[in-house]
């Protein structure tokens, strides 16, 4: 069993913006990060085409039970690189001044951007979000799609989108109201202001803010174990 285990490991699918980690062969915990640290885990082409694909190999792994989201280095997510919006952009202008033709291909974009966000919740197995450092725009996408979301006292978030004059259309405006309230996302959406990690708690964006990241990495080990055998 052991030696199939360590197998597994060792033919896992590489990625270019993920890296999925098993810290114990004997464990069905599975970490999941972001891994653009120099980015600042800003999410590229490459992410949303790898992120529903790592979801769904874990998904269908029989040794996976418990999925925790985290970023690498200082941060969580930085949100969408903007390199991925101004070739989207791009893309349409350059290939026909028909602005119907043009318009239907960014929705068709717009969707597969979407779908790769939305595949968190299309996961059979619990994502616990781990979050520190920035949690911005394409970041508050995905936790708001995430089962569990944990933080650190000292990260702070922002539906920064307003401020680049685009709508966050990939989750935000549609998960954000049920977690803490109509008002409150409308205020968050508009503003695109910046709140930390207590006032999440406060918002009920995330159910515990941690004092710092060791804690938190401590608590959500634990919580996932107990996830792990239920």
């Amino acid at each position: 069993m052991f030696e199939t285990q360590l197998k597994e490991q060792s033919t896992m699918e590489k990625y270019k913006s993920l890296e999925i980690v098993r810290n114990n062969p004997l464990s069905s915990v599975f970490y999941l990060y972001l891994n653009r640290p120099s980015q600042r885990n800003a999410l590229s082409s490459d992410f949303f085409t790898e992120f529903p694909k790592a979801l769904s190999s874990l998904d269908q792994n029989p040794n996976a039970s418990v999925i925790v989201l985290y970023g690498a280095g200082d941060h969580f997510c930085s949100g969408i690189d903007i390199n991925t919006l101004t070739s989207t952009t791009a893309q349409d202008s350059n290939k026909s001044s028909d602005l119907g033709r043009a318009g239907e291909r960014l929705r068709r974009e717009i969707k597969f951007l979407q779908a790769a966000v939305t595949a968190l919740e299309q996961c059979r197995k619990p994502v616990i979000a781990a979050i520190h450092g920035a949690c911005i725009g394409g970041g508050v996408d995905i936790v708001t799609a995430c089962d569990i979301r944990y933080c650190t006292e000292e990260a702070f978030f922002s539906v920064k989108e307003v401020d680049l004059g685009i709508t966050a259309d990939l989750g935000t405006l549609q998960r954000l109201p049920s977690l803490v309230g109509y008002g409150n996302a409308i205020e968050l959406a508009l503003t695109g202001r910046r709140f930390w990690g207590l006032e999440a708690k406060q918002l009920g964006l995330v159910s515990k803010a941690f004092a710092s990241k060791q804690a938190m990495e401590e608590g959500v080990k634990l919580i996932a174990d107990v996830q792990e055998h239920c």
